[in-house]
């Protein structure tokens, strides 16, 4: 039985294959690019890697085109946790710092000894895999929202606490699409105080175009009542400084509110697709 284990890295990746012994068989410094990947499997085949037999993988990360040519047909893909790889490898070497290559063996001997222990990369279909890619972009677009409403929150806090009062009714407060397209009407205090009845009805527009069909109105009244709440101010110069800061904070959160959304709606058409679906899934005599 043969083992492989790849310390991957930007640009280039190191290998080594071990037996059943723990000997190493061979090492080898790749490319990351279709000559070194052509590399990799010119060298798992000298050591008996087929279609059939193909020889098992470790290697840091379960993502990228590396992983992608290594888990084409029947080959068990590990995908080990460098936390995990790093304890083994203070059990294989008395000084702590890193080795490429050294890692590259370490994690063969991974599978040499503990494969049992490790489960392979699942042999899910492309569009599994598809769904997957989406769900995880989905998510992480959806935390970069939240991290930049939590920045707009806290310069607000700074000189604004008027539109936070203003807001905290609303679900999802800075991240609605009416509460964006008001602190673009008014990024500053003295701009959302100086505005009138009419001014905010005519521009109740606004909230139509994001979304709002109903209680506009007296959400009008409420926003004005809000506005011009007497808070402390900051300076009006500093004011000014600040409200430039929210805007473009403000187009942040919109590419981000966008990015989540374009992402959510990209899952929802892409999981119907799978076979396991509820929606492909044929009903149960008990359906009715």
């Amino acid at each position: 039985m043969i083992y492989c284990g790849i310390d991957w890295a930007e640009r280039t990746h190191d290998v080594a294959l071990v037996d059943d012994t723990g000997q190493l068989l061979a090492k080898r410094h790749i490319t990351d690019d279709a000559a070194g990947y052509r590399s990799l499997m010119d060298l798992l085949a000298e050591y008996g890697d087929t279609e059939e037999t193909p020889i098992p993988v470790a290697i840091e990360t379960s993502r990228g085109l590396l992983v992608a040519v290594l888990r084409a047909g029947k080959r068990k893909v590990f995908a080990i946790n460098p936390m995990a790889a790093a304890r083994y490898r203070d059990q294989h070497a008395v000084s702590r710092k890193k080795s490429d290559p050294g890692d590259a063996l370490v994690l063969a001997n991974i599978l040499r000894t503990d494969m049992h222990a490790h489960r392979p990369l699942p042999n899910d279909s492309d569009l599994a895999r598809a769904i997957a890619v989406l769900a995880r972009a989905q998510q992480d677009a959806v935390w970069n929202r939240q991290q930049v409403a939590n920045q707009l929150r806290s310069l607000l806090r700074e000189y604004y606490p008027a539109a936070l009062e203003a807001f905290a009714k609303w679900d999802n407060g800075l991240c609605r699409p009416e509460a964006r397209e008001l602190m673009k009407l008014a990024p500053t205090p003295a701009k959302a105080a100086s505005l009138t009845r009419t001014q905010i009805t005519c521009r109740a527009a606004a909230l139509k175009r994001a979304g709002r069909k109903r209680g506009i109105e007296a959400d009008v009244e409420r926003l004005r009542g809000a506005f011009r709440t007497d808070w402390a101010r900051q300076p009006e110069l500093v004011e000014d400084a600040l409200g430039k800061q929210t805007l473009a904070l403000l187009g942040q959160l919109t590419a981000a509110c966008t990015a989540a959304a374009d992402l959510a709606q990209a899952v929802d058409e892409a999981f119907p697709q799978h076979p396991d679906s509820p929606a492909r899934s044929p009903a149960s005599p008990d359906d009715g």
